[in-house]
């Protein structure tokens, strides 16, 4: 008689037996059945395997079923199987396309929450932006009765415009510009004709060659620095407005970003350094005017003072006041401490969006060029039009005041280079350029000695004599704007080309 295991009724290989419930298993089996349940399975007692003891049996020979001793029942067993294989591999397909169908859900699950995700990052970003835009306005602005949004929304509107300005340009305001004009003058007729001794002579800067170049101010996505200015306290901080929406303060000397301040949501065309703080201004077509703390790296100050995109850009002597221009037809007279605007004007009778705009070296009165190829002056105190200069044909796209206060320089889309005398009100010298030069950009030397002309290429030419003593054609794009170092030691341009060049002996 040979033993049976009481769990699967076969032979076991290996016997043996339950002193709680005197039953003969195979040790596998019960083994496996005392680590899932620690009880017998035949009367549910505690049983361990220290418990169990072996039966001394003789290698047992298992005898076949008797299902298994004829050819057709093997067939029938094997069918059996196969059968059971079929119906096995046909359950777990069902359950492979279930799976993918669970897994290809959670895929577009996640697909839209990465989308919801990334739309609430980008409007917190937005909100965040905002809010620090707003906090130093409302700090600045509450003692006010008038927020800083209002002159602007209420600019095209008439009576909400005039009732503006009178609270915008007080007594005081004008006294202070009337003040800081007479003080400007009076240095002026001080120093008379004389040239500054450390001035660059002609001959020197005739010698003039490239000495560095810089292309990775701004991004390569979206190249071309569009805006140029150096700081007139230091001229080795040069500040530059790119196609890429970024503002970036360079130092010259020691050749590396200083800071790189974003905020405008489209390209930045006019950029200034303030004379005497760590601060500076940028223009965009967003509408907007930034005041950027170079120290803290962020925006400080957001002057909404127009309604299309800002064209030009010009900072009062007093260092307290801007003055921009606008494809919406006006130009406006803001505080830069409190982002409000004093005044905005337009000529009614014109019609046409300005290009450019520059402040007079005194400060009183400036000049305008706008896209039917007029130049206009204007009278700050009075905010009348008191002049305008005909001559160009196209629009205007660069202007700029000597220091000497007399001349006025500029360029239309007409390849031509015009110069005005202010006393006499007439254009005394016209330079034609090449056939289909393009100006971008003109700059006298902080002496009216000198004046660059920047476009298709660099040109310099001395004043009075108006003779051409520098052509440079290094930029491999358009060059959008020129400014001298100070005393004329340097020269430097951007472009296009996404290039800071220098220039120098």
């Amino acid at each position: 008689m040979s033993l049976v295991c009481a769990i699967s009724n076969e032979v076991p290989e290996h016997p043996c037996v339950s002193p709680v419930s005197n039953q003969v298993f195979e040790r596998r089996l019960i083994e496996k059945y005392i680590a899932e349940n620690g009880t017998d399975p035949m009367n549910g007692q505690p049983l361990s395997e220290e418990q169990l003891v072996d039966i001394k049996v003789s290698h047992p020979i298992r005898p076949k079923a008797p299902s298994a001793t004829s050819i057709p029942a093997i067939l029938k067993s094997l069918q059996d199987e196969w059968d059971a294989v079929m119906l096995h591999s046909f359950t777990l397909r069902q359950q492979l396309q279930t799976t993918r169908q669970e897994l290809s859900h959670a895929l577009y699950q996640h697909d839209a929450a990465c989308r919801v995700i990334a739309r609430l990052t980008k409007e917190v970003t937005a909100a965040r932006e905002a809010l620090a835009t707003l906090k130093p306005q409302a700090g600045l602005v509450a003692p006010q009765a008038v927020p800083a949004s209002q002159p602007a929304a209420a600019g095209a509107g008439g009576e909400p415009m005039e009732i503006s300005e009178q609270v915008g340009m007080t007594p005081e305001i004008i006294q202070k510009l009337q003040d800081k004009a007479t003080i400007l003058t009076t240095e002026r007729k001080k120093r008379g004709k004389t040239v500054p001794e450390e001035l660059v002579r002609a001959e020197d800067l005739s010698k003039y060659r490239q000495v560095a170049s810089h292309a990775g101010l701004h991004s390569a996505s979206v190249p071309g620095i569009l805006s140029l200015d150096l700081c007139p306290s230091d001229t080795n901080k040069v500040l530059t407005g790119g196609a890429d929406k970024n503002v970036v303060v360079f130092d010259k000397s020691e050749e590396q970003i200083v800071a790189t301040l974003k905020g405008h949501t489209k390209k930045v065309t006019s950029v200034i350094y303030h004379p005497s703080q760590s601060v500076v201004f940028s223009a965009s077509p967003d509408t907007t005017i930034r005041v950027w703390s170079v120290t803290g790296g962020n925006c400080v100050q957001v002057v909404r003072a127009h309604e299309a995109g800002v064209t030009g850009l010009s900072l009062h002597a007093t260092g307290d006041y801007l003055l921009s221009s606008s494809e919406d037809q006006y130009w406006a007279f803001s505080d830069i401490q409190t982002g409000r605007v004093l005044t905005k004007v337009t000529d009614e009778s014109a019609g046409c969006a300005l290009t450019c705009a520059q402040f007079h070296p005194d400060g009183l009165i400036f000049g305008t060029g706008t896209a039917d190829s007029q130049i206009k002056i204007w009278d700050l105190k009075e905010r009348t039009n008191v002049a305008n200069f005909p001559g160009h044909s196209g629009p205007v796209t660069s202007i700029a005041f000597s220091e000497n206060g007399y001349y006025l320089a500029t360029g239309a889309q007409d390849s031509s280079l015009k110069l005005w005398d202010l006393r006499k009100l007439k254009n005394f010298k016209t330079i034609n350029l090449d056939n289909n030069y393009e100006v971008k950009s003109l700059m006298f030397d902080q002496s009216g000695t000198y004046l660059a002309v920047g476009g298709s290429d660099i040109r310099v030419y001395i004043c009075k004599q108006w003779s051409e003593v520098l052509n440079f054609t290094d930029h491999t794009g358009l060059v959008t704007g020129v400014a001298f170092g100070e005393n004329a030691q340097f020269l430097t341009s951007a472009g296009m080309d996404r290039s800071l060049k220098f220039y120098s002996l």
